[in-house]
């Protein structure tokens, strides 16, 4: 590790050079350097500016020595400590259970040190006779003041402290921090870490942050002085972590802009709307008016489907407001302009309901819809695939079965993808590719992508959206369709189950319809939650006179939609169900809902299934039963759904509570391109980074691409989807 900050790097950003691939530390440090440097790489530290990046967790300070006896006045106080002794007696004990204990003494007192679990490597160490340096925490034992399990290292007498904090790095199975901290050590000795930062930039938009230089931020972070600011470090708040997280924030909108810059340059079908043409018509046709805030967006996707450039548009909108509409309306446009549409929805369930909806507007209207999943027979799959392909077919709707190689579009215009958090890169890529080639633009050029269009009922709160999704243009559908009724939630202890099947028979008695959504299809004895055939059992017999159904994810395909037909016709009262009912089922009968064990599902979960109800005019509620006691985290989230049904709110808050995951699905491919900012804490800095990245873009494109290659290597494939 260096001793002291070097002076910053002043380089020119041009000058900054391709990292090289990380030299592994020497192998008495953590093994054979090749079986480490495959871990290493396994955490993705390949190059060794991925070795520099890789930041402390934390720090422990061994900057200072207390006397034996001093620090045993300290014992009890929860506060790690460091003392310097010679070992008074080392030997392995096998009552009451086998264990290392060792006496450390020095000028002013003796302590216990003890192991349950050591080598025969560590009873060598500390044998008698030994200097040991040991840090940990002390406590009162039966024979005095005992460390259990400290840190040990053997030290020459008078051998000099550290003057720097020591890191404790993020680290895997088979990598010590010792062989870190040397791997750490040797890269940042060995990388040039030039400012990537142009000066006008930073004396433009970045000056009033005041950023320090990022060599002397990184070699601080990796080695910091003895009087550094040790809460600030801890928070993340000392300026150099600041100039840590900007620099990644602005990795970020870089290579975000430029995803979007890239896919603006290609070529794409321009599908100008149509006067009297088919969206006129299905518009006459629909037997209501479309909110205002539909209009709105249907506007904005049709102004985008218009130009020659790909639409990479996501629209949000929250359970119940009317998406799958504006879908159709997209699809309209599409077809009016000679293309074919293709819609792609995570579930059967989900995919099935949109296919019915969506060919019970269009075929009268004389517009072919074709259904692809895996549930289909050969047969019918084979004559589906062939309308798809010979252009008879002009919107196909389906699940991941869309995307097979089998399945060929003759003119695919645009493509829209439901609940777009549930798919992979991989999976939306394979939808938007099925269009290569195969369409023109009437000019005899080849259109390389189709329009995209992303729908989500989970809405992205607005630090989500200027961070991972800067990329899209995002469309809202902030207003619910008139008639809806507001759904009242309430909190119901599991003991009072009795009340709430009562409820249940009084509901279906008034002629309406329930859901009862459990989190488990079998018996586990480790969660001990009560299952959805269980359920059925007990309220199929609790319940005689009503017609009680059951649908899970294990049930055949064929059974599942029986089931779902079923209950959309009303012949069953009841519907215990698995979350697969959690999206896209539509039934405006059905007002009340009750979900086993609310504390076990996440608040976007909770909040898709209570949007099942409420979509007919008659008051509706959602009962959470509960296990007590609660954890503190699942209090929040069920006080949460109790006091608002506002999507955004929800969103806000689950985002305080879970981080970014459940928005982001697999967008990011389980690689987090944000490894130190904070969404909520650091918002503030992403809108310097906005303008940082649109100058840089604009003015100094060298810059651009040293400071990707530093910050994201390979990673921006990510962004492509």
């Amino acid at each position: 590790m260096p001793g002291t900050a070097p002076t910053p790097d002043t380089e020119p950003a041009a000058a900054a050079r391709p990292s090289r691939p990380a030299r592994p530390a020497p192998a008495a440090a953590g093994g054979k350097p090749s079986s480490a440097m495959a871990r290493l790489a396994k955490m993705g530290l390949k190059r060794d500016v991925d070795l520099v990046l890789h930041l402390p967790l934390r720090y422990e300070d061994e900057t200072t020595l207390l006397p034996v006896s001093e620090a045993i006045a300290r014992a009890g106080l929860g506060l790690p400590v460091q003392v310097e002794g010679v070992v008074t007696s080392s030997e392995v004990t096998v009552r009451p259970r086998r264990q290392l204990v060792v006496k450390l003494a020095d000028d002013s007192g003796e302590l216990v040190l003890r192991f349950l679990n050591f080598y025969g490597s560590q009873v060598k160490l500390m044998a008698e006779g030994a200097r040991l340096r040991v840090r940990g925490e002390l406590r009162g034992g039966f024979f005095g003041a005992e460390m259990v399990h400290p840190t040990v290292r053997t030290v020459g007498e008078g051998e000099a402290l550290p003057d720097r904090l020591t890191p404790v790095y993020p680290a895997t199975a088979g990598i010590s921090q010792a062989y870190l901290r040397k791997a750490i050590g040797g890269a940042l000795g060995r990388t040039p870490l030039p400012e990537t930062l142009p000066q006008p930039v930073l004396q433009g938009p970045l000056a009033r942050l005041r950023l320090r230089p990022l060599s002397e931020c990184l070699r601080l972070l990796h080695a910091p002085p003895q009087q550094v600011d040790e809460a600030a470090l801890a928070e993340r708040s000392h300026p150099a972590w600041q100039r840590v997280k900007f620099d990644e924030l602005l990795a970020q909108q870089l290579s975000l802009k430029r995803a979007q810059a890239a896919r603006r340059d290609k070529n794409a079908p321009a599908m100008p709307r149509r006067e009297g043409g088919l969206l006129t018509r299905f518009l006459a046709a629909l037997p209501f008016q479309l909110t205002g805030a539909q209009r709105r967006v249907v506007e904005e996707i049709g102004g985008d489907m218009a130009a020659p450039h790909p639409m990479h548009r996501l629209l949000q909108g929250d359970v119940g407001s009317g998406k799958t509409i504006v879908a159709a309306l997209a699809a309209c446009q599409a077809i009016d302009a000679g293309y074919q549409a293709a819609l792609m929805a995570p579930t059967e369930i989900l995919a099935e309901q949109h296919y019915r909806k969506l060919s019970a507007w269009l075929e009268p209207l004389g517009v072919p819809v074709v259904w692809l999943a895996g549930s289909l027979k050969a047969r019918a799959k084979r004559e589906a695939v062939a309308r798809v392909e010979a252009g008879e077919a002009q919107l196909a709707i389906g699940t991941h079965a869309l995307i097979q190689d089998t399945v060929r579009f003759a003119r695919l215009g645009l493509s829209v993808v439901d609940e777009q958090h549930r798919f992979g890169v991989a999976q939306r890529l394979a939808l938007r590719g099925k269009a290569d080639g195969a369409a023109d633009d009437g000019a005899g050029a080849a259109a390389a992508v189709p329009h995209q269009l992303m729908m989500s009922a989970t809405p992205i709160p607005r630090t989500l959206a200027m961070t991972y999704y800067a990329d899209l243009d995002v469309s809202v559908i902030d207003e619910l369709p008139p008639g809806r009724s507001p759904v009242v939630t309430r909190l119901v202890n599991d003991a009072r189950r009795d009340e709430v099947i009562a409820r249940v028979h009084y509901a279906a008695a008034e002629g309406r319809q329930v859901y009862w959504v459990c989190p488990l299809i079998e018996e586990s004895e480790a969660l001990q939650l009560q299952t959805a055939v269980e359920t059925y059992e007990t309220l199929a017999a609790a319940l005689p006179d009503l017609k009680v159904g059951l649908v899970h994810g294990r049930l055949p395909p064929a059974e599942k939609a029986e089931v779902m037909a079923a209950f959309s016709a009303n012949r069953l009262q009841v519907l215990v169900a698995t979350t697969v009912i959690e999206v896209g089922v539509d039934v405006p009968n059905a007002s009340l809902m009750v979900i086993e064990h609310a504390e076990r599902f996440g608040l976007a979960q909770l909040h898709q299934l209570r949007g099942r109800v409420g979509r007919g005019s008659a008051e509706s509620v959602c009962l959470l039963m509960y296990q007590a006691p609660l954890s503190p985290t699942a209090r929040e989230r069920l006080g949460t759904m109790r006091e608002t049904t506002d999507g955004f709110e929800i969103a806000r808050r689950d985002l305080e509570i879970r981080g970014p995951g459940e928005f982001l699905g697999a967008r990011q491919s389980g690689e987090a391109m944000l490894r130190f900012a904070d969404l909520e804490r650091d918002a503030w800095m992403v809108e310097y980074a906005q303008e940082a990245a649109e100058l840089m873009l604009a003015r100094h494109p060298e810059a651009v691409e040293a400071h990707l290659a530093r910050w994201l290597g390979g990673r921006e494939q990510f962004l492509k989807a």
